[in-house]
């Protein structure tokens, strides 16, 4: 699962990045995040990305206080940008887009948001090695699996073990760790991890936590 040939090098990465604030969402280099966009700023967005260089800055907004809605929130400090690689336009308007995750970045600062979307200034420094393809996972395939199932049965959720079980170690943590309905700040932490290994180690440790919570007690919509 490395990078992409059409993928920007880290010195092409740019200075300014339209950011999609959204709760609960996830996006890790590599991964892959299909959207359904209809929202006039984020159409807007989508086509600027489109025209340009299809970078859309993935971030979560911080916890709401006072029902502030999602667009308007402070952002978490960290978000993951991804190119446009699939797109299509409905007949009512609406964009059908899947974003593959290129790199991190940390918001420096927030800038003038232009249509409607907001933007960031991006540092990528911290971030370098995305972009090189860490795909050393060290997993205890067994030991996951085995937790795997134990949350996807308090769960209710049901999975494909064969496509599992041949999914490399790599797109299998990236992938659980976009898509188990983990919290937002589980969903954070798993984002900042530094590495494969130590995210695979995370989501152990949330699958473990998760099944002990219970035990004791499809294309996004945007």
């Amino acid at each position: 699962m490395g990078q992409s040939p059409f993928d920007p090098s880290f010195d092409d990465l740019p200075a300014t990045l339209p950011v999609f604030p959204l709760p609960g969402v996830l996006l890790l280099p590599r991964g892959k995040l299909p959207l359904n966009i209809f929202e006039p700023r984020y159409l807007n967005m989508t086509r600027d990305a489109l025209a340009a260089n299809r970078l859309i800055g993935m971030i979560q907004p911080m916890p709401a206080t006072g029902g502030t809605e999602a667009g308007s929130r402070a952002l978490y400090r960290v978000g993951c940008a991804g190119r446009v690689t699939q797109f299509a336009e409905t007949d009512d308007g609406r964009f059908l887009i899947t974003l593959t995750g290129v790199c991190r970045f940390a918001v420096d600062q927030e800038i003038a948001s232009m249509r409607g979307y907001r933007r960031v200034i991006a540092e990528w420094g911290p971030f370098e090695r995305d972009l090189g393809g860490d795909c050393k996972a060290d997993l205890d395939r067994s030991l996951l699996v085995a937790r795997l199932k134990r949350y996807f049965d308090a769960q209710g959720i049901t999975a494909d073990w064969s496509v599992i079980e041949e999914t490399p170690d790599d797109r299998l943590v990236t992938t659980l760790a976009m898509v188990c309905p983990f919290e937002a700040s589980e969903k954070q932490a798993l984002l900042e991890c530094d590495s494969l290994k130590a995210r695979a180690g995370m989501m152990l440790a949330l699958l473990d936590m998760a099944v002990a919570d219970t035990s004791g007690g499809d294309h996004a919509r945007h």
